[in-house]
């Protein structure tokens, strides 16, 4: 054991342990406390007492002090301050034209540093915006993106139901919560109705969590056949979850039918199979009870069926149960002697197909009388009607189907490949020979102009002119 107050520095926040050392404190002061973010201005909502060590995480901080009327001068002067800095902060975030939604500004006690809370849809690049706060802050800044639950939490409402939001007065934590704890209270599946003023499921929704599942556990299903202590046997149609009622529809004489409500103590029905948190049975009373049941029933059931009263329960259900199944079967043994008739003809082919080239092999024709039997079978007739064969077996045969399809998608992309590495070499030789071209023209415009600029070049084109007229 070991001796700790609790310290909270926001409303409705999280609370932290923290060590109080020879000082005694009482719930509802302030304390200065030490922590990682540095000196902080903390709220005491446990005053000092005794908590076991796996509790607590190591190293438990000091409290320094006792919150004197200076600090709570220095903690309403910071509170003035941050609001000043929020605003700043929103006239730079403006300037910059960044995608982002302010939250809240916070100094810490010994103004060591300025922690700004903001939401976005995405990631922000905020660098040259703490260059911003810090030249005009001269102090270390923080900025720190939260979630649509946090930012409810920080900035308060009132919810549908006219009270304040239960995570802005009193959650210092959020629970996790899911569509089957709405399921679980036969709630309106509609998102507006579960939805919460962040956009998320309401935290409210896990309050009474543990009370339905306990009392659901209590319930048979909708559609679940009942017995009543009255003998009379019916559907379940409706259930009510906090009265403990049901609703069956019972069957009268004739096709007439009439709904009835019981007591759930007055029924006896198949318990439900899933465990509840506050009272959950044993696997073998389950089944106990699973098997029990299903004796009363049939004891029922036969009772009913000798005494030669139909209630459009006792014989028809089982019936029809029964015409399910044969028909079940019929199509499992349909698809059995279908899939052994289309291996049996793959395997005839199999050996039609050995037994023409062995037969190929025997006459003389050796190896190149076996290749010429194979070519004339693939040959385009007869491999049109082993393309017809194949269709009609993969019709018969879903696996061949398959296998099928997933071949002919892997010729598709082989042959696409192909096409794209040919158009790549295509493209690489004309960009070759365009280089070729231009590296000629360049070469014999230098040497051109290397002639031109060359004296003995420009005496010799002033010779071979001179040569010309006078031979003219």
């Amino acid at each position: 054991m070991i001796k700790v107050i609790g310290v909270r520095f926001r409303e409705a926040g999280k609370v932290y342990y923290f060590d109080p050392g020879e000082f005694e404190i009482e719930r509802g002061s302030h304390v200065i406390v030490e922590t990682a973010r540095g000196i902080e201005y903390g709220f005491v909502v446990l005053g000092n007492r005794m908590v076991e060590d796996d509790k607590v995480v190591q190293p438990l901080k000091p409290v320094l002090r006792p919150a004197t009327p200076e600090d709570d001068e220095i903690e309403l002067a910071n509170k003035v301050k941050e609001k000043e800095a929020f605003a700043i902060c929103q006239e730079k975030i403006q300037a910059r034209g960044l995608e982002m939604k302010l939250i809240d500004a916070e100094y810490t006690f010994d103004n060591n540093k300025v922690l700004f809370y903001f939401t976005a849809d995405g990631r922000i690049d905020f660098r040259e915006l703490v260059k911003d706060l810090a030249a005009v802050f001269r102090t270390r800044i923080e900025l720190r993106q939260i979630g649509v639950r946090d930012e409810t939490k920080i900035l308060g409402g009132v919810g549908i139901c006219g009270r304040p939001f239960c995570c802005h007065t009193f959650l210092s934590e959020f629970a996790p919560v899911s569509i089957k704890m709405a399921k679980e209270q036969n709630l309106s599946l509609n998102p507006t109705k579960i939805s919460g003023t962040c956009g998320r499921l309401m935290c409210c929704l896990k309050n009474e969590e543990e009370t339905y599942e306990y009392l659901n556990s209590k319930l048979p299903y909708v559609g679940d056949r009942v017995i009543a202590k009255d003998g009379v046997r019916g559907e379940v149609s409706s259930v009510n979850v906090l009265r403990q009622t049901v609703k069956l529809l019972v069957s009268l004489d004739g096709d007439e039918k009439e709904l009835k409500e019981y007591s759930v103590d007055d029924l006896k029905f198949r318990p439900r199979r899933h465990k509840c948190k506050c009272e959950a049975a044993s696997e073998d009373v389950l089944a106990a009870s699973s098997e029990e049941f299903d004796e009363e029933f049939a004891a029922v059931e036969m009772k009913a069926a000798g005494s030669g009263k139909n209630t459009g329960e006792g014989t028809k259900p089982e019936n029809r149960e029964g015409g399910k199944k044969r028909s079940r079967d019929r199509r499992g043994k349909n698809q059995g002697q279908n899939q052994n008739q289309n291996q049996m003809r793959g395997e005839a082919d199999l050996n039609a197909e050995s037994a023409d080239r062995a037969e190929t092999a025997s006459e003389g024709l050796g190896a190149e009388g076996a290749e010429s039997t194979h070519r004339e079978r693939n040959s385009r007739p007869n491999r049109r009607n082993n393309d017809r064969r194949d269709n009609a077996d993969r019709k018969d045969n879903p696996e061949r189907k398959e296998n099928a399809e997933r071949r002919d998608g892997s010729e598709r992309r082989d042959n696409a490949g192909r096409r794209d590495r040919r158009g790549n070499t295509d493209r690489r030789e004309n960009s070759d020979r365009r280089d070729d071209a231009e590296r000629r023209d360049n070469a014999e415009r230098r040497e051109n102009a290397e002639r031109r600029d060359n004296p003995d070049h420009q005496e010799q084109t002033a010779r071979r002119e001179s040569a010309e007229e006078n031979s003219q």
